[in-house]
């Protein structure tokens, strides 16, 4: 399913469209009004996004990152390896102290084990059920945005379809006051050409009856 849909429906049903030089002329006017930057600055009404606050460590790993450095150190996966015993020659006494330190390290890879082998364990019991139920849940969640993306696009197309109709069912009435419209405009332009030409008539009368007293 797509994350995206757009669906594109024309609102005016009874207009006739706009000319590729009325739509050229008013993509122009469009463009005189827009500031140079529109395209790279936010409008005025988009509040700010808020400055970031990371922690020191934070900042310095971003940095790092940025910088394509290395991660220095991590984790001492030796601590958790079995570890030799210390060696000692035969006339040697044995050093307290390294044993101390090797039984410790010992306890800690025992420790890391028996976790791991329990968390196993505990995979192998029950993460098939644990990945089912997970996914079983995903699809419910899938299922219910499909019903209100469909429910929304059925509420879409009704709201086109009562546009429609109610469009087309005022066209007959918005043709004819467009028609009568027209004929109004026609009628006052004929009236201003009569009246203009009466007007050249009464200068013209007003011409010749002033040079006919100039005789």
């Amino acid at each position: 399913m797509p994350l995206i849909s757009e669906a594109h429906d024309s609102l005016p049903y009874i207009d006739a469209a706009p000319t590729e030089q009325a739509r050229a002329n008013a993509e122009r006017l469009v463009a005189a009004e827009l500031p140079s930057d529109h395209q790279t600055t936010p409008h005025p009404s988009i509040p700010e996004f808020a400055e970031p606050k990371f922690t020191p460590f934070m900042q310095q790993e971003l940095e790092r990152k940025a910088a394509g450095r290395p991660l220095p150190g991590g984790i001492d996966l030796t601590r958790y390896e079995a570890p030799e015993p210390p060696t000692r020659d035969a006339n040697e006494a044995p050093n307290l102290e390294e044993w101390r330190q090797t039984i410790k390290k010992a306890y800690t890879a025992s420790s890391h084990l028996s976790s791991r082998h329990e968390n196993l364990t505990l995979l192998e019991e029950g993460g098939k059920n644990a990945w089912l139920i997970g996914n079983s849940q995903l699809e419910d969640l899938l299922r219910a945005l499909e019903k209100e993306l469909a429910e929304t696009k059925e509420a879409a197309e009704g709201v086109n379809k009562q546009r429609k109709i109610a469009q087309e069912s005022s066209q007959p009435e918005m043709q004819g006051l467009e028609e009568s419209w027209r004929k109004g405009v026609g009628a006052i332009l004929d009236v201003e050409l009569a009246a203009e030409e009466l007007r050249q008539k009464a200068l013209e009368k007003r011409r010749q009856d002033a040079q006919q007293q100039a005789r």
